[in-house]
This record gives structure tokens, C-alpha cells and sequence, in this order.
């Protein structure tokens, strides 16, 4: 199935036409309403009648999340205060949150694809589907719970905690989809067991989950211990929230909805523009958007591009699997490495849990690298030669993937903190000095 054929499947000519169009009428817009990207593009000596089609958005700035603080709260507001209806935001947790408001359009837009992810998954008015992410200033909960009512479904606003009492309304509600983060999932995974119950006793079918980046191990662990299919749905607050991409049944990367967010890819270094099937920085541009447009907003995601004819039918532009981030990558001893990269290496080794945590830190000016993760139950002992052995398998293991060695010790069932949210996997001590 899919929502909207007439945007979904447009020939690559069309979707040309129409980005170059809206991307004419959004620098107009933001030229004429945002004194920051005016005064951006005039000190480039640029006007909007410069911008002819869409090929000439290299000619624009990018905007970066520093620019969103800098211009905290309302700087980059387009629309008049007296059509912003709602207004979201980032946790702001290194400096001023991000504020981002929306018009009834914005929303509207919003909850449009956001039916286009759902119904790629699978979705339809018969279903059942309990949000899980967490609702308010976080654009997530909110997000798919619109998407799920334009698209005709009944949508039970779960949120985050109370897991248990979520796990009995899942089947006595007979729930068949959930909205949540992977580590959530896990989390409901396990409560599911603790609580005597299995898969087949709660009957759920699809899984939309996104807001962090997950692995293709952890998706099969999720499916295999909740009975469901998993799909991946990509967002930022910033750009809307949920449903700027979303994966269709092939699994084979998420299509964007580029007729509202125009992608690509550039090397975070020099700010080139790179071509598809090259791994860079992914940049997005808001075509429709009226409260908060961004031009080439810069998310420090890194991933690729492909424009290869989908099975499905859709014709849009796929983004692959994000594989860390431009910002957050950790370099030590010289070697770049992405928490996912020890995620997927932990999740191919059945002696232990998706719990995992990265402890870096400085010693004697020479960094290291300590991972703990926790062992399964059922491979927990006091063999001590039999956990030495197992930690020395993970250990190689890590080294053959990340190229540096680390430190493993491994932690017992339950030890780790949970996370109901996104997961957190880093704990950087050099930060502190």
C-alpha cells in the first residue's frame, strides 16, 4: 500500500520540477521574513531571484544547530506569532534548547508523512497502534500520534513508563503496532518476559522505531523477542520530527519525503556536495515548511544517498542506515569509532545482552577504551575460566572491528542502567578535564 501515489511515485523529471519551485518560493520566503538568512545571503552578494531551480542550492548557507542557539528563542521564526499554533524543542542539554514552531500547514504536512511512513510499514485503519515515544516538547510522541489519526488507525498515546501496565493493554487492547525508540523496545522485551508472558501472548505485528540510531542486529533481535517487524523511521525536531524518512517493505534503506525535505550529502569537512552513494554529513532542506524554515540544515548524521528504482514502487531518493555522527564520533588513539560499530558486535555473540556502555578516558595522556556489556543469564557463572574465555572472544572480536584494542568487563543480568528514552552508550571522561 501506499498513501500518496501521486507524490510517492513521481518521475524523478517531476520531483525535479516541483523541489525547484518550492525551493524558488522558500528563499523568498526566508529572504523577506528572516533577518539572519538575509543578512547570510547578502554578505555572499546573493538574491533569491539567484536561485532558478533546485541544482542551485549549493549557492545557499548552510545553517548549523549553533545557529539555532544563537538565535534562541524565536530568531529563525519565518511565520508571524499569530499563526504558530504549537511550538516544540530540544532538551537543550549543551546550551539553549532548539525552538521550533509550526502553522496549522506545518502540521498538517507533518501528519501527512507520517501516514506515508505508517502505511509503508504496513499500517492500516484496522490497526491498533500504541505511541511509546515520549510526548511533549519532544517532537516524537505528538508526531506519530497525528500520523497515526490522519491515517485512520486508533492510537493509543502510551508514552514511555508504566511499562507493564503498556505490556497488559497491548494485549488485552489486542495493540498491533507500537511507536517507540529500539532501546525502549528492549526494554519492553524484557518486562515482557519478567512478567511470564511471551510474544504470542501480546500479538503485535509492526514496530516503528527511530529517534536513535539501531543496528540491522538489533532489529532482529527486537522482532525475534516481540514477535513483530521492525522498520526504521528517521526525523529531527528541528527539520519537523518524525516521517522525513521512513523504510517501505524491501527494508533496503528509508525513501525521504523529499517533496517537503531535500537531502544531501557533503564531506563535513570541506562542505562539498557529494554524489550519491558516497558516505557524508546529511543535510536537509525544508521546502514547505512555513514556522522554521532551515536552508541545508547541517544534522551531523552520516549516512548515504542512493537514487536506485525501488521495488515498491516509490521513486524517491533512499538514505542508508545512520552509521554515527559527525559530532559525536569518538576519536581515540587516533581511530575514529561509533558506539554502533560495538553495538553490532555485541549483537552477533548470543552471550549477552543489547545493554552496553562505552567508558573512554585519558591515563597518562594515552586514551582508553573500556566496554561494558552485560552477560545473558543464562551464560553468567562462576566459571571463572569460562567468563575469562568469553571476554577474550568479545575482545578480539572488538579489535578486529574497531582496529584499536579495549578493555571489556563484563557486567551481570540487569546491572546496566535502563533507558525508557534514548539509550545512552558513552560516558567520556576526557570531557572533564
Amino acid at each position: 500500500m501506499i498513501w500518496n501515489p501521486n507524490k510517492e511515485c513521481m518521475s524523478r523529471d517531476e520531483m525535479h520540477a516541483l523541489q525547484s519551485k518550492r525551493l524558488q518560493k522558500l528563499v523568498t520566503y526566508v529572504y523577506h521574513n528572516v533577518p539572519f538568512y538575509r543578512n547570510k545571503m547578502q554578505a555572499m552578494d546573493l538574491a533569491p531571484e539567484d536561485i532558478r531551480s533546485i541544482d542551485d542550492i549549493v549557492k545557499l548557507p548552510f545553517t548549523t544547530k549553533q545557529d539555532l542557539r544563537d538565535n534562541y528563542p524565536y530568531g529563525l521564526q519565518a511565520a508571524p506569532a499569530s499563526e504558530i499554533v504549537r511550538v516544540h524543542a530540544s532538551s537543550g542539554t549543551t546550551g539553549n534548547p532548539t525552538i521550533v514552531g509550526y502553522t496549522r500547514k506545518d502540521l498538517a504536512v507533518w501528519s501527512e508523512v507520517m501516514a506515508r511512513c505508517l502505511t509503508a510499514f504496513g499500517v492500516t485503519r484496522d490497526d491498533t497502534f500504541s505511541v511509546a515515544y515520549g510526548y511533549g516538547l519532544f517532537t516524537g510522541g505528538l508526531g506519530a500520534h497525528y500520523g497515526v489519526e490522519n491515517l485512520g488507525a486508533t492510537v493509543i498515546p502510551a508514552s514511555t513508563g508504566s511499562t507493564e501496565k503498556h505490556i497488559r493493554l497491548i494485549r488485552d487492547l489486542k495493540i498491533s503496532g507500537v511507536a517507540c525508540t529500539p532501546s525502549y523496545a528492549l526494554y519492553m522485551a524484557e518486562t515482557l518476559e519478567k512478567m511470564g508472558l511471551t510474544k504470542e501472548d501480546i500479538g503485535l505485528r509492526i514496530g516503528a522505531f527511530g529517534a536513535e540510531p539501531w543496528t540491522e542486529n538489533m532489529r532482529k533481535e527486537i522482532e525475534e523477542r516481540l514477535g513483530l517487524k521492525g522498520y526504521n523511521i528517521y526525523g529531527l525536531s528541528e527539520i519537523m520530527g518524525p516521517g522525513v524518512s521512513y523504510e517501505c517493505q524491501e527494508q533496503d534503506g528509508s525513501h525521504i519525503n523529499e517533496d517537503h525535505f531535500y537531502p544531501e550529502i557533503i564531506n563535513p569537512e570541506t562542505l562539498e556536495q557529494l554524489p550519491y552513494g558516497t558516505q557524508g554529513e546529511l543535510v536537509f532542506t525544508t521546502l514547505t515548511k512555513e514556522g522554521m524554515p532551515l536552508l541545508r540544515y547541517r544534522t551531523k548524521d552520516l549516512c548515504t544517498l542512493t537514487n536506485d528504482p525501488c521495488p515498491c514502487g516509490r521513486t524517491s531518493v533512499k538514505m542508508g542506515r545512520i552509521v554515527g555522527r559527525s559530532d559525536d564520533m569518538l576519536i581515540i588513539r587516533g581511530i575514529n569509532v561509533f558506539p554502533s560499530q560495538v553495538e553490532s558486535v555485541i549483537l552477533t555473540m548470543p552471550e549477552f545482552e543489547p545493554q552496553y556502555m562505552l567508558v573512554v578516558d585519558r591515563v597518562k595522556n594515552l586514551d582508553t577504551l573500556q566496554v561494558q556489556v552485560e552477560v545473558r543469564r543464562d551464560f553468567f557463572s562462576d566459571d571463572l575460566g569460562r567468563m575469562l574465555a568469553m571476554k577474550k572472544a568479545l575482545a578480539d572480536k572488538l579489535k578486529s572491528v574497531l582496529s584499536i584494542s579495549a578493555d571489556v568487563k563484563l557486567m551481570e543480568p540487569g546491572s546496566i542502567e535502563r533507558s525508557q528514552g534514548k539509550g545512552k552508550h558513552v560516558i567520556d571522561n576526557r570531557k572533564l578535564v
